[in-house]
C-alpha cells in the first residue's frame, strides 16, 4: 500500500499475472478461486507458483467472494476467524505488515523508541525505521510475526523494504538493507510462514533465494518488470499491481513474464481488474 510514496522517493516495481483480461468489481470475475496453484518447497512452507491468482485488499470491508487463490490482507486489521474463513474457502492468506516504517496508528507503536524513528515516508503518521538497529527492531518484528502465525496466516508481505534508497534520515546502505531483509525472511521462516520480497528490485539477484515470492508495484509503468524474472525462473510467484495504466498496457507483458498482475486503485479496496 506504499506505492505512491515509494514511487515518489525511489523506483519501484511490480505484481502479478492472472489469465484472461477481465474486470472484477467487488469480487466478480473468472478465476477458479482454488488454492492449488501453490507448491511446497523442501522445508514444507507454502510457496505460490508463477501465475497464481490473488486479491490485494488493505482498506474497506473485506470482500471474501473474490475468486482468487490468494488473499493479501492487513495483519492487524483482520482476525484469526477471518483467516480461517478464507482457508475454509480454499484460499491461502498473506499477512501485510510494515516492517521498514513505523505507523503511529498500530497498537504496538509505543514500543518503538524515538531513536529508531526517522523521516516521514510521505504517509500520514508514518516514519522510516533505522533498520541498522536490529537489536531493537528484531524483537518487535518477531512479535508482529508471532501475531501473523497465531492468526493462521500462510505468509507475510513485509512492506517498506527498500529504505536504503529513500531519504530516511539515516545513512542506510545496501548492505544494511540486505541484512535487515534477510532477518525479516528468517523470522517468517522460523515461524513456518512464507515471505515475499516487496519492491527492492536492485537486490533481487541477492535475495531471491531468501524469499518465497515477490510483491511489487508499477513495474510496467516504470519499465522494470524484467527485473522480477529471477523469481519466476525460480518457480516463485510475482504478485504485481498497477494503478495508472489500463490493462491493455501491461497484460500482454504480464502473461509473457508469467506475473500475477492486477489493476488496482491506490486505496487498495476490493475493486480489481485482472489480466
Amino acid at each position: 500500500m506504499r506505492a505512491l510514496i515509494t514511487r515518489l522517493l525511489a523506483p519501484t516495481a511490480a505484481l502479478l499475472l492472472l489469465v484472461g483480461c477481465a474486470a472484477h468489481q467487488d469480487g466478480a470475475g473468472g478465476d477458479d478461486g482454488r488454492a492449488d496453484g501453490a507448491a511446497r518447497p523442501a522445508a514444507g512452507r507454502w510457496q505460490p507458483r508463477p501465475g497464481t491468482s490473488w486479491q490485494w485488499q488493505l482498506s474497506g470491508r473485506l470482500d471474501t467472494s473474490v475468486p482468487a487463490e490468494v488473499y493479501d490482507i492487513d495483519g492487524f486489521d483482520h482476525s484469526a476467524a477471518t483467516v480461517a474463513r478464507l482457508h475454509r474457502e480454499g484460499r491461502r492468506v498473506i499477512c501485510y505488515l510494515s516492517t521498514g516504517a513505523w505507523e503511529e496508528f498500530r497498537p504496538d507503536a509505543g514500543r518503538f523508541p524515538a531513536s529508531v524513528l526517522g523521516r516521514g515516508n510521505g504517509w500520514d503518521g508514518e516514519r522510516w525505521l533505522d533498520i541498522r538497529r536490529t537489536d531493537v527492531l528484531g524483537p518487535l518484528m518477531a512479535a508482529r510475526l508471532d501475531m501473523c502465525r497465531e492468526k493462521g496466516f500462510d505468509a507475510v508481505e513485509p512492506d517498506n523494504m527498500d529504505g536504503y534508497r529513500n531519504r530516511t534520515g539515516f545513512p542506510l546502505t545496501a548492505a544494511d538493507q540486505l541484512r535487515y531483509n534477510r532477518l525479516v525472511a528468517k523470522l517468517a521462516h522460523d515461524r513456518g510462514m512464507a515471505v515475499g520480497l516487496k519492491n527492492d528490485l536492485d537486490q533481487i539477484p541477492r535475495l531471491v533465494a531468501d524469499f518465497d515470492f515477490a510483491v511489487n508495484e508499477q513495474c510496467a509503468q516504470y519499465g522494470e518488470c524484467a527485473e522480477l524474472e529471477p523469481f519466476v525462473a525460480a518457480g516463485k510467484a510475482v504478485f504485481h499491481a498497477e494503478y495508472e495504466l489500463p490493462t491493455s498496457r501491461f497484460c500482454a507483458q504480464s502473461r509473457r513474464l508469467r506475473l500475477s498482475s492486477l489493476l488496482k486503485t491506490y486505496e487498495l479496496g476490493a475493486w480489481r481488474r485482472t489480466c
